[in-house]
Formats: C-alpha cells, structure tokens, sequence
C-alpha cells in the first residue's frame, strides 16, 4: 500500500519536474499564437450565392458546360437521407484543373468547388445535403473547356429544407 503511493508520488514529482525542464528551457513554448486566416482572395464566394445550374457554372467559370460521357458521377439513385448524400466524380478528360459539383434545387446550386493540381488525378469524393429530388451536376474543367454529367436523385428524407 505504502510503496503504491510513494510510487505514485515519485512518478508525479519527476513528470513535473521534466514538465518544468522542458517549458523553463525553451524546448515547448509557453505561448499561444493565433492561427493566420486564410487566403480567402480566390474563393469563388459570389458563385456559392448564385441559384441555378446554368447561372452557378457562368459565374463560376465564365462558360458553359457541355454534356460529356467521359465524367463517371456515381451516387445513390435514391438516397434515404438527404441531409447525407455519398457522391464521387473522376473522369477520363485530360489535363483537369477543376471539378465542382452541384445541386440544381438547393437554395444555393454549388456545393463544392476543387482546384485539381497538375499531375494529380481527377478524382473527388463528397458528401452533399440535399433539399429535395433533383439533379447532381458535376463540371469538369479541362483544357480549358467546362464539361459536365448530371444525375438524377431522388431524396426520401428531407436534408436543407428538414
């Protein structure tokens, strides 16, 4: 009993002393920093407030889509809850520098918005709340050019709206 808490003793005295070591001797700053913001100059703010497809891509990207089989939009055809929709995008288009995808009858049409590096590939997984059965689109850019797919889902389970 007695060497039980003599060990417990022992054990709290030497972590506060290699605790004070260390803060005293500079090896673990005792100062908080604030984090810097980020850069917030690209944010593409004004498309995220933009309602409809169309209109959402325009601003977004300064151009309209085309329809193109070679982006695979796989999600649920039905989806039991709308407030947790599965959706992931890649595509076979060369040279991707973007990839955004949207719901047409969400109060705001863009949900997310990618800037894809050179050399990585054109692959995005996402989770999207959705108010209500619509169409998903997903814009890829590539070459310069917007292409997009779109998907139908339906939606049993309220997400935006409740």
């Amino acid at each position: 009993m007695i060497d039980q808490r003599r060990r417990g003793f022992l054990k709290g005295v030497l972590g506060a002393g290699v605790a004070s070591f260390a803060l005293g001797s500079g090896i673990i700053p005792l100062r908080a920093e604030a984090a810097n913001a980020p850069d917030t100059s690209g944010w593409p703010k004004k498309a995220f407030n933009t309602p409809g497809v169309d209109e959402t891509i325009a601003e977004l990207y300064g151009m309209d889509a085309a329809e193109s089989d070679k982006i695979s939009l796989d999600l649920p055809t039905i989806a039991q809850n709308g407030a947790v929709v599965p959706v992931t995008v890649e595509t076979t288009l060369p040279n991707v520098t973007g990839i955004a995808l949207l719901v047409e009858k969400n109060p705001n049409a863009l949900a997310a918005s990618f800037d894809i590096t050179e050399g990585a590939l054109p692959f995005v997984s996402n989770r999207l709340k959705m108010a209500e059965t619509t169409d998903v689109v997903a814009v890829v850019i590539s070459d310069g050019k917007a292409y997009k797919a779109t998907k139908n889902v339906k939606v049993t389970v309220g997400g935006c709206g409740g």
